[in-house]
């Protein structure tokens, strides 16, 4: 629909120097008997384009409490305006430099070894030929997925925990010296990383085995003709055709860069490891949830935002300076 509001618009901006009730009258006809020959796709549509006004869109006009200083019973009508007072607040604290450190590191983790993993299972796993095994590994890294980051935690508690942990205790029986794995500021991040690959490789192993399962068969038949082995098949067939892919859910990531979640860093997070645990999303809940500072809370979602839609639009960019279509 989008793309024939913009043809119609255009040939309205050509004839812009001569308008006349005609030409309006024949662009909302044209467009009219586009709408009415393919109404059924219009309609499936509809549910998807209601949610994002509704749950995306309309409270966008939150975001006015970032400028105000906001009390809930005078509401954001009567809540007194204080410009940029929360930004100057946060890019002025002591601690502004090391939460964006904190969550640029774990995001930085994510990106670098969290993300090529679903890569990488997708691809063996399309070289298995033996159909049972294949779904029953896919469904075993996939279970994960559908835990809670409570139980999650917990299971890694009960596996790294100092105390009659599992992993310590095959270390002290090895004559090693137990770990504190999560009291450390050494083994944080890693455990964070730790427990987001084995929840959430499985998901994305199924989107990219999705994708393989879409390129052509007679390439690999043609390559093999060829001589080409099962190397050369990946580099010049499997690759490039997930390559799209690729870049479309790594530019959908940087757009949540600063995000790393708050369910899983707040549970893991105690006073010996906060130096390099806290990050934007604990901090808001600390400061500005707990404390009733609701305006600086907006103020950091906001700063948050506006550096993931940065990140995408370079990112796009980039992509499409290298050929790829990105994802607009």
């Amino acid at each position: 629909m989008g793309g024939i509001i913009l043809k119609a618009l255009t040939e309205v901006a050509e004839n812009h120097h001569h308008p006349n009730d005609a030409q309006t009258e024949g662009v909302r006809s044209k467009i009219l008997k586009e709408v009415k020959r393919d109404y059924w796709l219009y309609l499936m549509l509809l549910p998807g384009v209601i949610y994002f006004l509704i749950f995306r869109y309309l409270p966008m006009w939150g975001l006015v409490i970032a400028f105000q200083n906001y009390m809930p019973f005078l509401g954001i009508s009567k809540s007194e305006w204080v410009g940029f007072a929360h930004f100057h607040a946060l890019f002025s604290s002591p601690d502004f430099w090391m939460l964006l450190r904190n969550t640029a590191i774990l995001a930085a983790y994510n990106i670098f070894l969290f993300f090529p993993l679903p890569i990488i299972i997708a691809l063996m796993l399309n070289e298995v030929r033996h159909e049972v095994y294949k779904k029953f590994v896919v469904l075993l890294v996939y279970v994960p997925h559908f835990l809670s980051w409570v139980i999650v935690v917990s299971f890694f508690y009960f596996f790294f925990t100092i105390e009659n942990g599992i992993v310590n205790e095959i270390l002290q029986s090895l004559g090693f010296q137990k770990v504190h794995f999560l009291d450390s500021t050494r083994w944080f991040r890693p455990m964070v990383t730790l427990e987001v690959i084995w929840k959430e490789t499985g998901w994305g192993t199924i989107i990219f085995m999705a994708a393989l399962s879409g390129v052509n068969p007679q390439l690999y038949e043609a390559a093999r003709m060829d001589g080409a082995n099962r190397w050369r098949q990946l580099y010049h067939i499997t690759l490039p055709s997930i390559r799209s892919t690729i870049v479309i859910l790594l530019i959908l990531r940087l757009g949540s860069f600063l995000d790393t979640g708050f369910e899983q860093i707040y549970l893991m997070l105690n006073t010996l490891n906060r130096e390099v645990g806290e990050v934007f999303d604990t901090y808001v809940y600390t400061v500005g949830i707990l404390g009733g500072q609701f305006g600086f809370s907006a103020a950091v979602g906001m700063f948050k935002s506006v550096i993931g839609l940065v990140l995408v639009l370079l990112t796009n960019r980039l992509a499409k300076k290298f050929g790829e279509e990105g994802i607009y």
